[in-house]
Formats: structure tokens, C-alpha cells, sequence
């Protein structure tokens, strides 16, 4: 049971993300974090971390956003050669961190390009 209700938080979690819900795509996440012990607990941290930081774009939060960009690419970069959960992690990764250059670039929230927002990629 474990295992198939990790699967549905994670892949619910990417579901969520890729269909622009980023909180509720965090709230998945975050329970998968936290509830289980994770070898690659760190990867879903920068997912986390990662959908807050685009969350922040549409609530308004510059600084909030950059900041929690800055805390997730570390993270997502762990694991980038692994290929953890077999997620298009270099992908994502390259669009994130042109998304933190718009957010550095910006003064307007209106000027973000959600064009930019990758679709997390599961290889079968």
C-alpha cells in the first residue's frame, strides 16, 4: 500500500505541476516528503521547492520566487545525472534557471513568460 500511495502523491504531484496548479503540486509532494523516508528525499524537496517558487510568481512574490529558485536548483542538479523516477530532470533544471533570470529581469509580474514552465517528463 505504501508504495502505491507514494506513486500517486508523486505522480499526482506532477499532474498537478504540469497543469499549472503549483501549491496544490507542492501539497502532494510535500506529503510524499514527509510521510515516507525517501532515498531521493532530496529531489523531491527541489520539486517542492521548485513549484513554490513558480506559486510565488502568480501570488506576486518576486523575491520569494528567486529565492526559493535559488533552493531548488541545488537540489535538482543532485540529480540530474541519476535520473532519478526517470523525470526530465536536465530539462527542467535548464528551464528554471532561464525562469530565474526573467524573475531577476522583471519588474512586472505581467511580464513573466509561462511559455518557460517546463512539463515534467516521465521516460517509461
Amino acid at each position: 500500500m505504501d508504495d502505491n500511495l507514494k506513486s500517486k502523491l508523486f505522480i499526482d504531484g506532477i499532474n498537478l505541476f504540469n497543469d499549472k496548479k503549483f501549491y496544490e503540486a507542492h501539497e502532494s509532494w510535500e506529503e510524499l516528503w514527509t510521510e515516507f523516508n525517501l532515498d531521493d528525499a532530496l529531489l523531491i524537496q527541489g520539486l517542492i521547492q521548485l513549484s513554490v517558487a513558480y506559486f510565488h510568481i502568480t501570488n506576486i512574490n518576486l523575491k520569494g520566487s528567486k529565492n526559493l529558485f535559488n533552493k531548488s536548483l541545488p537540489k535538482l542538479e543532485k540529480f540530474k545525472i541519476k535520473n532519478n523516477r526517470n523525470i526530465n530532470v536536465q530539462e527542467i533544471i535548464n528551464t528554471a534557471e532561464i525562469a530565474l533570470q526573467k524573475v531577476i529581469s522583471i519588474k512586472n509580474i505581467n511580464d513573466f513568460d509561462w511559455n518557460m514552465v517546463p512539463k515534467i517528463k516521465i521516460d517509461k
